[in-house]
């Protein structure tokens, strides 16, 4: 069963995304996973919480490869890169 990441971010600044973009996408892909949603335009339907400035989806093959992916030693500085200069809301959830 795939497991998805959505990840809902807000930042004002994106100088950091040069230097996050590639080594997330590498690591991302190293655990299974790939990109379904990055970015692009989006509209609200419904609700009443703001739209984030970027939306990302990741299909990963199961949780252990989310929960490598998220540990890696490769990924966790850019954790902090990313931490620095905006807020990301980050979701896992089982598929059907």
């Amino acid at each position: 069963m795939s497991v998805y990441v959505i990840g809902r971010l807000r930042a004002e600044d994106f100088s950091w995304a040069r230097e996050y973009g590639p080594v997330a996408k590498k690591t991302v892909e190293k655990h299974g996973g790939r990109y379904l949603v990055q970015g692009g335009a989006m509209e609200k339907l419904e609700g009443k919480e703001d739209l984030p400035n970027v939306m990302v989806l990741l299909e990963f093959p199961d949780t252990a490869s989310v929960h490598a992916w998220h540990d890696d030693p490769e990924y966790k500085p850019m954790i902090k890169l990313r931490q620095a200069k905006s807020e990301l809301e980050l979701t896992m959830v089982e598929g059907l």
